[in-house]
């Protein structure tokens, strides 16, 4: 859902890029990488299995692919291209606390699993958009601020997108990364058990 967002959007604001390769689609087979969604979750698994370590397994999805001088106002409309895949997990959480909110007022202890299944959507999805919203390209909220930015600081700041990788596993190896990211899934909880009543 994230990756078919940011193709939908990039369609709807000019782009056909992604519509024609067939990644504006729910289907998943359409969004595997080769690398994050199979090599690097399996060998994260199979390391876990032979050394008995704790399981930590993450990955992604193939991003899609946008050609920003195709959209009618290219600074601009990054903005809302790059906004469509954290707008999309914030959309999942929303409907996983709905499913909570209803499924705790209709069901019994025994059916304990559909609930942590739900807690486990909204928590999914609500770390994932405050990941893709840092600040750093190529992440999500790198191509926002790119779009806010004035046209001389964009281009510098966009030149930092090679090192964005390096940047968050930076801050993942120092144990910063929960630190950075607290301040934004503080805000939307609140604001889901606000909206919701949860």
């Amino acid at each position: 859902l994230h990756e078919a967002a940011h193709g939908y959007v990039a369609r709807r604001f000019g782009d056909q890029t992604a519509y024609m390769l067939g990644r504006v689609t729910l289907n998943p087979l359409k969004h595997i990488d080769p690398i994050g969604t199979i090599a690097v979750p399996g060998f994260l698994i199979a390391t876990s299995l032979l050394t008995h370590a704790p399981l930590f397994v993450f990955g992604w999805a193939k991003p899609v692919p946008v050609q920003f001088a195709n959209l009618r106002n290219p600074k601009r409309d990054m903005l809302w291209v790059a906004a469509a895949g954290p707008g999309a997990n914030f959309a999942m959480a929303i409907l996983w606390a709905l499913f909570l909110k209803a499924f705790v007022s209709t069901a019994g202890g025994e059916h304990a699993h559909w609930l942590l299944m739900a807690n486990v959507g909204i928590s999914v999805n609500l770390v994932l958009m405050a990941l893709n919203l840092l600040p750093v390209p190529p992440l999500d909220g790198g191509r926002i601020a790119v779009s806010l930015l004035p046209l001389r600081a964009a281009r510098a700041f966009a030149r930092i997108e090679p090192y964005g990788l390096f940047i968050i596993v930076g801050l993942l190896a120092f144990g910063l990364l929960d630190d950075v990211m607290r301040p934004l899934l503080q805000l939307v909880e609140w604001l889901l058990q606000t909206l919701l009543g949860l």
